[in-house]
């Protein structure tokens, strides 16, 4: 199979790509679409991150290392809840948590950090286990998110102090 030069297009569900023509042994022609976010690392890079996308990334990257900063302390207090009271407590964290995942989302559409997008994958991990009702399971899950976003976070502060606004 041979590769032409790739072209920039929309890419698949919406998301940057490159188009290739791949033309098969049967002399057929057809055009492939790559998304590029399993590619590139980031569009603010920190080498490129210029003072303004620091300012953005910190802000989305604090606002959500809050967040769920609470949404593992509500999950380790659920396991200690009364049977009776856990189906309630449980939809209302999981409600609660698919919030934050929404906020996630639209952090990581706002800068397209890969860090956001790590912390969105392991919150959605999350879900799944506190609906499994391995609440240990999900806090440490949620752990990691933290740790994801707290790196987004630091990354920005960084470019910040680079450029003397911190």
């Amino acid at each position: 199979m041979r590769h032409d030069s790739g072209f920039f297009s929309p890419g698949i569900r919406g998301y940057p790509g490159v188009s290739c023509r791949e033309r098969g042994n049967a002399g057929k022609e057809r055009v492939i679409a790559l998304p590029l976010q399993k590619y590139i690392v980031s569009r603010h890079g920190r080498k490129n991150m210029d003072p303004k996308a620091a300012i953005r990334n910190y802000q989305f990257a604090e606002r959500a290392k809050s967040e769920l900063i609470i949404c593992s302390q509500l999950t380790i207090a659920l396991a200690g809840f009364p049977e009776q009271e856990r189906p309630g407590g449980k939809r209302m964290l999981v409600l609660l948590l698919e919030a934050v995942r929404s906020e996630l989302e639209f952090a990581w559409r706002g800068t397209e950090s890969q860090e956001f997008r790590k912390a969105i994958n392991l919150l959605s991990e999350s879900i799944s286990i506190v609906e499994s009702d391995n609440y240990g399971g999900a806090s440490l899950k949620i752990s990691e998110s933290i740790s994801a976003v707290t790196t987004a976070a630091q990354a920005a502060w960084q470019v910040l102090g680079e450029h003397g606004l911190v």
